[in-house]
């Protein structure tokens, strides 16, 4: 096989290191069948033959190298739900979202933010290019070019390895195409046969039309924040099969992998570099897994990305706020060491499913298990112990516990378990402290909902802290979700602060009940309904490439970064006088746009 062929198949497993190659495959690189892509200076990936594994069950390997699988982050509106606030799925444009960010402010004279000569960039699921909303006045396309790393009969970018690259020529190319047919009537295959990157499931069109769609009769038939920015978008091709078994991911639930989204984030910087331009990344995805506080690999190079010059990362911070996977607990109380028992329902029709435990030094953290039938396990040492498998008698379920005392990145301990065929019931999962560390807590995370095929779910659960990886990263732009037709919060929304309590989310954008394009196409465009943390961060997306116009194109904040406009939006939010801010529910308070040049004109 080629590079190409073993960065797709299954039979080869990835790995992100964050050390030279040669440590990893001790010298002997001609021994190993395997692929290396550079992601920075830093960050490689590393895909080798599953055949040349000791265990491939991937537990015996660093859990810091294995890439992290993300969900997609967005729920639809039934119709029934829209009748109260006056809106018709299907027909009506709604604009209040924006208006109440003050995003439809700003877009006209005298500052004219539109998102002109900056780049908005989506890592999703695709785009449907086809659509009007993406073109401009003369028909050509707004896209500057469609990587689709799901496609491998055509070129890959320069330096990249895999998948195919179309450029804004070739789509205006397959535009042209389409209208070409008899009658001028479009003729949808004709442009595929040039350009053939189809976008199957809608997410990625929809982020990239809400964040940045053409603005349609002055507004009234469609708008967007950045209606004259132009459009960068990566394809993410789907997880491989073995990850989906690792994190027993259900079929049909769509998956990525952080490895094709480090890839998708290298090549979009190119265009700010080549361009010099200034560059909004949208990353609606997300996980519950990892440490809440930044420190894995993915979210580490997000980090290193977001804070370079004319750089801004709008992160979804995930629906997880109502979903019951959290748990937090403590150890320790009046000098007394406690053992806290975490219950957790599983649902019939369960096939397995992932959960992690993480404290910090010096806890050592020994768990105990009961199964609904009562049978029992007894307590294990992080310290002691790095992989265990149990077995039950009159239980189907397996359980593989991997232990890191203490893992890279963090510093802190991780217990993770899997459960395989867990009998449906309540199990019980026993946690205790054998260093008696004063003050001794822990915290436990089950996996995303789209990621389990029926509820799985803490019965004491704790909303706090289930804002979704990688929300985390320092100096990204972190968003919740709040209803901006009666100023409630989204009761999904993911909530702060991290792990060590840094503040997390920064801001609360609308992303209930949003009309946006649809996938399909027409004079008219389609609008759909939709709700979630996705179309929430698309928002966020918009609007600071409204912000990175005015300060980088127009020249008020050349070198401006993630964190300089995070912390100009966060100067002019929108707060009420009975909530204490920051908040691990509202951030800094809600987007408003407007606001934020008002309060630099009157300092």
């Amino acid at each position: 096989m080629d590079c190409r062929e073993k960065i797709i198949s299954d039979e080869y497993v990835d790995f992100v290191i964050d050390f030279p190659l040669e440590d990893v495959l001790g010298g002997g690189n001609e021994r190993f069948d395997y692929c290396y892509q550079s992601v920075d200076a830093r960050v490689g990936i590393l895909s080798i033959n599953r055949n040349q594994l000791p265990d491939t069950s991937l537990l015996s390997n660093d859990y810091l190298s294995i890439p992290d699988l993300l969900g997609l982050q967005q729920e639809t509106v039934e119709d029934a739900s829209l009748q109260g606030n006056g809106l018709v799925a299907g027909e009506t444009f709604d604009p209040s979202p924006l208006i109440e960010s003050g995003i439809t402010r700003v877009q006209d004279a005298p500052l004219n933010l539109t998102g002109r000569g900056v780049i908005l960039a989506f890592a999703d699921t695709g785009i449907n290019y086809r659509n009007r909303i993406f073109r401009k006045e003369d028909g050509s396309t707004r896209i500057l070019a469609l990587w689709d790393q799901t496609i491998q009969d055509g070129e890959p970018p320069e330096g990249f390895l895999y998948g195919t690259e179309y450029t804004r020529e070739d789509i205006d190319r397959a535009l042209l195409a389409e209208g070409m047919g008899e009658n001028a009537e479009p003729d949808a295959q004709r442009a595929r046969n040039i350009v053939p990157s189809v976008d199957e499931n809608g997410h990625g069109t929809r982020l990239a039309a809400l964040a940045a769609g053409s603005r349609i009769e002055e507004g009234s038939l469609y708008n967007s924040p950045a209606f004259q920015a132009d459009i960068l978008v990566v394809k993410l091709k789907p997880a491989k099969q073995y990850l989906r078994e690792y994190y027993m991911i259900p079929d049909g639930a769509a998956a990525y992998s952080s490895t094709d989204v480090m890839m998708a984030i290298k090549y979009m910087d190119r265009f700010a570099r080549v361009f010099r331009r200034p560059i909004v990344y949208c990353l609606s995805m997300g996980t519950n897994f990892r440490d809440h506080e930044g420190g894995g690999i993915f979210s580490r190079y997000l980090t290193a990305v977001a804070s370079q010059r004319s750089r801004v990362m709008v992160i979804a911070g995930g629906n997880e706020g109502n979903a019951s996977h959290h748990y937090r607990g403590r150890l320790e109380e009046d000098g007394r060491s406690l053992e806290e028992n975490m219950e957790i329902f599983v649902s019939e029709g369960v096939d397995g499913f992932l959960m992690e435990i993480w404290t910090e030094a010096p806890v050592n953290l020994a768990v105990s298990v009961r199964t609904p039938g009562g049978e029992y396990i007894e307590p294990s040492s992080v310290l002691f112990q790095t992989n265990l498998r149990y077995r039950f008698v009159f239980e189907e379920t397996i359980i593989t516990v991997y232990n890191a005392y203490i893992t890279q990145g963090s510093g802190d301990a991780l217990v993770l378990m899997r459960f395989e065929k867990p009998t449906p019931g309540v199990w019980t999962i026993g946690v205790s402290d054998e260093a008696n560390s004063p003050d001794a807590r822990f915290d436990a995370w089950l996996p995303i909902s789209e990621f389990l095929s029926q509820p799985v779910y803490f019965l004491r659960p704790n909303p706090e802290t289930t804002l979704t990886t990688p929300s985390y990263v320092t100096d990204a732009v972190t968003v919740a979700t709040y209803n901006s037709r009666d100023n409630s919060i989204y009761q999904n929304s993911g909530r702060g602060f991290s792990r060590d309590n840094r503040i997390k989310p920064d801001l609360v954008v609308p992303g209930v009940n949003m009309t946006v394009v649809g996938n399909r196409l027409g004079e008219t465009p389609v609008i759909s309904t939709y709700t979630g943390s996705s179309l929430a961060a698309a928002v966020m997306a918009g609007a600071a490439a409204q912000f990175a116009q005015w300060a980088v194109v127009d020249g008020n904040s050349p070198y401006i970064r993630s964190q300089e406009l995070k912390n100009y939006f966060i100067r002019g939010a929108s707060r009420d006088r009975n909530i204490e801010y920051p908040n691990p529910i509202w951030g800094y308070g809600r987007l408003d746009l407007y606001g934020t040049f008002e309060e630099m004109a009157n300092t």
